[in-house]
């Protein structure tokens, strides 16, 4: 679902009605458990990777990660983790007890793109280590569940004791419309003082969702034969309209909202001497304000009736993904998006802000819990068959949630 090369950490913030124990992170680095846990990870770097080269070479395409999502729940176990469940979704999930009956929710991605399951079956191979990448399809999205582990384990084997559950789950179906992280949001919104989404280490920090709205847009029309050809046809309809949508003037009108529209696809016919009965468009509408997104998206429609009354072409929208955005004004400032400028800073970077999140954070976020998110790129070449992951920047991020769980779910 995700473009490929912007890559996310979720941290949603403190619900108004909730007191938090959140102590400031210098008092997380002098605790013994979390410096501790900090110094396991540096000596647990070449396990990790190979947990890395395991759990990437399973083929895992959105829908199809059971078996990924076996694999990473009996990690879970292994490890320590209590009350590990695997859904249906499938989310693997497991927790460290807390005290206060609330929990900091961890969230990392299962599933793979398509064409990473491709190229995993043309290969034939398993993913290998070569010096600080782990190499092979599978691998670039797998850190993000490597990294949530590898903190878990260490934060397990030095006693860390938080003040809150700390909930972590590898979620299912990110790249098909956020489902997996639809039925964790359902399961834990109630108990959750923050979700925090672990896709990268922190090298941006997103503190806001874009809404963005994906539509298959067909167009229906007489066929037939070249010799009986000509007008109306199907290609005419969709030219007329994919050239009016994107005149629409809403993408200047609103440039301050990030308004959107973009049109990258368009099939029709098969061979040259028919004229097609149907044909289609992609739409893809995007903004920070969803009200901005709910107009344009009223403007096409208009258009697409224009277009029937002129040509008698007919045109369906077909919704393929939906995706809810959030902007909370004033959270820029908030002291969790400062706590994250802080441990970015202490890893040794500074973590750029943006509030254009796009991924799992946005379920939350849509909901009306306020949240952030934390980017940066996670080795490369994703989707191709010479993807890669970075090893440094796994353990990076699996210090940023030791870490956040050192400050948000403190004792």
């Amino acid at each position: 679902m995700m473009t490929p090369r912007i890559l996310l950490v979720l941290v949603a913030v403190f619900l108004p009605s909730v007191a938090l124990a959140q102590r400031p992170l210098d008092g997380a680095l002098k605790d013994p458990a979390i410096a501790g846990a900090l110094s396991d990870l540096d000596a647990r770097r070449n396990q990790t990777a190979r947990w890395l080269a395991d759990i990437g070479g399973i083929i895992s395409p959105s829908g199809q990660e059971h078996e990924r999502a076996k694999a990473v729940a009996a990690e879970m176990r292994r490890i320590g983790l209590k009350n590990v469940t695997l859904d249906d979704g499938p989310n693997a999930v497991g927790m460290i007890p807390g005290r206060s009956g609330k929990a900091l929710v961890f969230m990392s991605t299962l599933d793979d793109l398509a064409t990473v399951a491709e190229h995993q079956r043309r290969l034939k191979t398993k993913p290998r280590i070569e010096g600080d990448k782990v190499v092979g399809p599978g691998t670039n999205t797998s850190t993000t569940t490597v990294s949530l582990v590898a903190a878990a384990d260490v934060l397990i084997k030095r006693g860390f004791t938080p003040e809150h559950d700390l909930v972590f789950a590898a979620v299912a179906q990110e790249e098909t419309g956020l489902k997996g992280m639809q039925k964790l949001y359902a399961q834990w919104k109630d108990k959750a003082i923050a979700f925090a989404g672990v896709g990268g280490d922190g090298h941006s920090i997103l503190y806001g969702a874009i809404t963005i709205h994906w539509w298959k847009v067909v167009a229906s029309g007489a066929g037939g034969h070249t010799l009986n050809g000509g007008v109306p046809n199907v290609n005419q309809g969709i030219g007329r309209a994919v050239d009016r949508i994107l005149q629409l003037p809403q993408p200047e009108r609103y440039k301050d909202q990030r308004v959107v529209i973009n049109v990258s696809l368009l099939q029709s016919g098969v061979v040259y001497n028919h004229k097609p009965e149907t044909g289609w468009f992609s739409l893809d509408v995007r903004s920070l304000d969803g009200a901005r997104v709910e107009e344009v998206e009223a403007e096409v429609k208009k258009i697409l009736a224009q277009v029937t009354t002129e040509t008698t072409i007919s045109f369906a929208m077909e919704p393929v993904q939906i995706t809810p955005g959030g902007q909370i004004p004033g959270f820029r400032d908030s002291a969790i998006v400062k706590t994250a400028e802080a441990i970015a800073k202490q890893l040794g970077y500074e973590g750029r802000l943006s509030n254009l999140g796009s991924a799992n954070m946005n379920v939350p976020l849509g909901n009306g819990t306020p949240a952030i998110g934390l980017g940066g790129e996670r080795g490369g070449q994703r989707g191709f068959a010479d993807e890669w992951a970075d090893i440094p920047q796994m353990m990076r991020a699996a210090k940023f949630v030791v870490l956040l769980a050192g400050t948000i779910g403190a004792r």
